[in-house]
């Protein structure tokens, strides 16, 4: 029964902690298992983390007498420790981009009743003395089956808080709370305690930007493979430019896409590859590029079939594909394209099979 002595109800909750810990646990990891599932199914949402944690006896009851103990005392009103502790057991999202914070929030937010909404971020924007860059907190209530429980069992708590963060907030968070004095302090600290959360924010806009502006690029590459070659050497010319005429990731994709429809390249296998093309010939541009792969990759794809239909089990994935192009379009420069087996079986095979005199075209 609630009552305004503090160390008895401090006893009253120690009982409780000890004879609920497992089934806190429990919930916890069903909760956070959930949660993680609904996040599974989502799209447009990449490098979710999800973590889960009961927040300690000890810790309970510091949180308890700073924050809500002597406002109770003051007003005469009896408490219960346990009814003020909406953070029992807390569950994090952590997510790459600020945007995604709050895709993650309607995401899950129909999955639960919600009892409350802290918008911590804007809560730090909103005033120039406030440290901490905390991310979304939502109280949420649940049923025992979203934890994983037999319908109808008795739950130890009737919410759990979900914070939803990025990660660049979650490591000022832990950054954060190292900082053993943020408010008396001589103005000189303050304002560098300023800085290096505005450098943290800064951080967590600058990643946003850079997604978006590598997708935008991605997408306003201009389509080589509908460009025809305007020299004989099979170069554009003149260069349009080094940012149109520049072999990157994004003018590869745009090229390889087109032979390779049904393919899905890496970001990190293509920022190797691209790496490795441009070793091997430092001037390459995206025109002699795709001029090599349009012209080789009819000749290569019959060298393809041949070598399949013979080394059961053995395929030509696109990146080999590419490099026997390269290869086959300038030997000399590109030699480092493939291994010396396989350059003495596709020379080999090219001696039987010669290339037709007039370049072959995508097939």
């Amino acid at each position: 029964m609630a009552s305004l002595h503090f160390e008895q109800e401090e006893q009253v909750f120690a009982a409780f902690y000890a004879s609920q810990a497992p089934l806190l646990r429990d919930v916890c990891l069903g909760l956070q298992k959930h949660i993680a599932e609904l996040l599974g199914q989502a799209h447009g949402i990449a490098g979710v983390k999800v973590e889960g944690r009961v927040k300690d006896q000890d810790e309970c009851l510091r949180k308890f007498a700073n924050k809500y103990r002597y406002a109770l005392e003051e007003a005469n009103q009896p408490y219960a420790i346990r009814d003020h502790l909406t953070d029992l057991i807390g569950i994090r999202v952590v997510c790459l981009y600020d945007d995604e914070i709050w895709k993650v929030a309607e995401l899950i937010r129909p999955r639960f009743d919600v009892i409350e909404i802290t918008d911590k971020i804007a809560k730090v924007e909103g005033t120039d003395d406030s440290f901490g860059y905390k991310g979304l907190h939502l109280d949420l209530a649940y049923r025992a089956e979203d934890a994983g429980l037999e319908p109808g069992q008795v739950l130890p708590v009737g919410q759990f808080e979900l914070q939803v963060r990025t990660i660049i907030q979650d490591s000022w968070s832990v950054l954060d709370h190292q900082i053993k004095y943020k408010k008396s302090i001589p103005s000189p600290l303050k304002r560098r305690i300023n800085v290096l959360a505005a450098l943290f924010e800064l951080a967590d806009r600058e990643f946003r930007q850079i997604r978006d502006e590598t997708e935008a690029g991605l997408q306003s590459a201009l389509d080589e493979t509908a460009l025809q070659d305007a020299s004989p050497d099979n170069r554009l010319a003149p260069r349009d430019g080094h940012a149109l005429s520049e072999l990157n990731a994004f003018t590869f994709l745009k090229i390889v896409n087109h032979f390779f429809k049904d393919f899905a390249f890496e970001p990190a296998k293509v920022d190797g590859f691209v790496e490795s093309i441009k070793s091997w010939s430092p001037d390459i541009s995206r025109g002699d590029f795709n001029s090599i792969v349009r012209h080789q990759i009819g000749t290569v794809k019959r060298y393809k079939q041949y070598f399949e239909e013979r080394n059961e089990g053995l395929k030509f994935n696109p990146y080999t594909v590419i490099r026997h192009c390269l290869y086959l379009g300038d030997k000399d420069t590109f030699q480092p394209a493939l291994r010396r087996n396989a350059k003495e079986a596709f020379d080999t095979w090219l001696a039987q099979n010669p290339p037709p005199g007039r370049p072959g075209q995508d097939g």
